[in-house]
């Protein structure tokens, strides 16, 4: 059954976070471990949104995913993601990352979930 081409399609939100709901995520990681393997699923599509948490609850926090990320841009391949949005509590954790995106040209923005 093909697509109706009157509907705009259903955007891409992913969120990585171990406590938010975060509602108009699509899907949702709670781990860094999680987040990877999401983005991994969503690698050759575009993501339209990706919202970041930066502690994951015990030792875990983002930079697993943050490394990922990084890594795609430096080979060249950077994942294919509208806006990033880093909403974490913990404001020197949240720079870190947006500094480290930015960097990288990811289009990153500090929000509140």
């Amino acid at each position: 059954m093909s697509e109706d081409p009157s509907r705009a399609p259903t955007p891409v939100i992913l969120g990585i976070d171990d406590l938010r709901p975060l509602p108009r995520a699509t899907r949702i990681a709670r781990t860094s471990g999680d987040g990877i393997r999401l983005l991994h699923e969503h690698r050759d599509r575009f993501v339209d949104e990706l919202w970041l948490d930066h502690d994951l609850g015990g030792d875990d926090s983002i930079l697993p995913v943050l490394t990922v990320l990084e890594e795609a841009a430096f080979d060249g391949r950077p994942f294919r993601i509208g806006t990033i949005f880093v909403h974490s509590a913990n404001p020197i954790g949240a720079d870190t990352v947006v500094r480290s995106l930015t960097r990288w040209n990811y289009r990153v923005r500090r929000a509140t979930a």
